[in-house]
């Protein structure tokens, strides 16, 4: 391939993930807008006109300031590339590290990155401080603000730097095959982040106290032992100090396992509401949602990977993307970089299979906690989640296909009042 038919190729298909994009976004603010006026029979009587007419506020918002993200983005992508902004940054780090060895890979890679957070931290700054907090779901303070800023940039310094290197190396040394190595040591290195970010990563951002409530922790390990789930502990996080947003996972892996409850959801749901919630997350892990999404992640980072190898080799990769190779040098951080900026462009236009497994394992979970627990407390504490985030109930059919990892909420609801045996309307 000539580097003017990939630079043609490259701007195709990001000609048509723009408009996409922006065709479902269209779309979805027009949806929500005329279904803002009334809330949907199935919800009337639990959903206040009030909280549905602010979902639907929140969520144009949200997506009118999605598409100003995406056309920055969209701008700052064909800088790095057509525009030739990686090709000078790679010329004054070559003046800086005094040539194209391991400090200069390591330190173009770090460049980009820096340069990268700092477009990214006014829109940062503006979901936090203005959209977030403008319908009452940021309680973070702007110095809390600078210390996650902070402690972000010093954990991608003690993990990031050394996994860089380690992958660079390969990269450079491992020969024909280094992206088969890669690939095993990344799969490692993943592994051993599902154990320790629990225990060592997680604590540095929030607080984590064992569950003080004996009754609903008699609950949850009733629950527990019927669905023979074996767990490190119950824990609580304060995640009320920096959103109003509620939510309850577990992380860890093997005996490192921990069920985690945000301070808000227990402030806002019963007992048997969070019993059915925690049955819905151990469901995907009891039916192998988590196995089978690690297994197509380690796959398609197979795939990748392999493709990678092939297009660092190749002369029109890089001036295709504006960039001239080095002749007497390593091109390995130059190829990661483009190679990173440019997939998405590519595979944009897969997501949709990505959203229906993701649905499908939604359903499946759904169906395992109205098994073990009441449908309908997970009904009730559904209307109530939908509710309390701000999430709209007439979402465009078309954009949530497309993106959405959750199904819509009345398709949900209706699944489980079908479990229940109850009709779908007035609940």
């Amino acid at each position: 391939m000539s580097s003017l038919s990939f630079s043609v190729l490259f701007v195709v298909f990001l000609a048509i993930s723009l408009v996409v994009r922006y065709w479902l976004a269209s779309r979805h603010i027009r949806h929500v807008i005329a279904h803002r006026a009334a809330v949907p029979a199935e919800f009337a009587e639990k959903i206040s006109l009030y909280a549905h007419q602010k979902a639907a506020d929140y969520t144009v918002a949200r997506t009118k300031f999605g598409l100003v993200t995406l056309l920055v983005n969209t701008a700052v992508l064909i800088g790095f590339t057509l525009l030739g902004g990686l090709q000078w940054l790679s010329g004054l780090l070559l003046g800086w590290t005094g040539g194209p060895g391991m400090v200069y890979q390591i330190s173009l890679v770090a460049g980009f990155g820096i340069i990268s957070g700092l477009v990214d931290l006014p829109f940062d700054y503006y979901r936090q401080f203005r959209l977030e907090a403008g319908f009452g779901f940021n309680k973070m303070t702007h110095g809390l603000f600078l210390v996650d800023l902070l402690k972000n940039t010093l954990v991608g310094i003690v993990l990031g730097l050394p996994l860089l290197w380690v992958v660079l190396a390969l990269m450079e040394q491992a020969g024909r095959f280094w992206w088969l190595y890669t690939w095993l040591f990344l799969c490692a290195y993943q592994l051993l982040m599902l154990v320790i970010y629990p225990i060592f990563i997680a604590p540095l951002y929030n607080k984590f106290t064992p569950l003080e409530d004996d009754s609903l922790r008699s609950r949850i390990e009733g629950l527990l032992k019927r669905v023979d789930f074996a767990s490190k502990g119950l824990f609580v996080m304060d995640g009320s100090k920096r959103s109003a947003h509620g939510n309850a996972y577990f992380s860890g892996f093997g005996p490192n396992k921990r069920i985690v409850f945000f301070d808000t959801l227990l402030a806002r749901l019963a007992p048997h509401e969070m019993e059915a919630v925690l049955a819905h997350e151990l469901g995907h892990f009891k039916l192998k949602h988590i196995v089978k999404r690690v297994v197509v992640m380690f796959a398609l980072s197979l795939a990748f990977l392999a493709l990678l190898g092939y297009l660092k080799g190749q002369v029109w990769f890089y001036t295709g993307l504006g960039v001239n190779p080095l002749l007497l040098g390593s091109n390995d951080a130059m190829a990661l970089i483009l190679f990173m900026l440019v997939l998405p462009i590519f595979t944009f236009l897969l997501s949709p299979l990505s959203s229906l497994s993701s649905r499908k394992h939604e359903f499946e979970a759904d169906a395992f906690a109205a098994q073990h627990t009441n449908a309908q407390d997970l009904v009730s504490a559904l209307v109530k989640l939908y509710e309390d985030n701000a999430s709209t109930l007439t979402p465009d059919p078309l954009h949530s296909a497309f993106y959405d990892s959750h199904p819509p909420a009345s398709l949900r609801i209706q699944h489980l009042h079908a479990a229940h045996g109850t009709p779908a309307t007035g609940h």
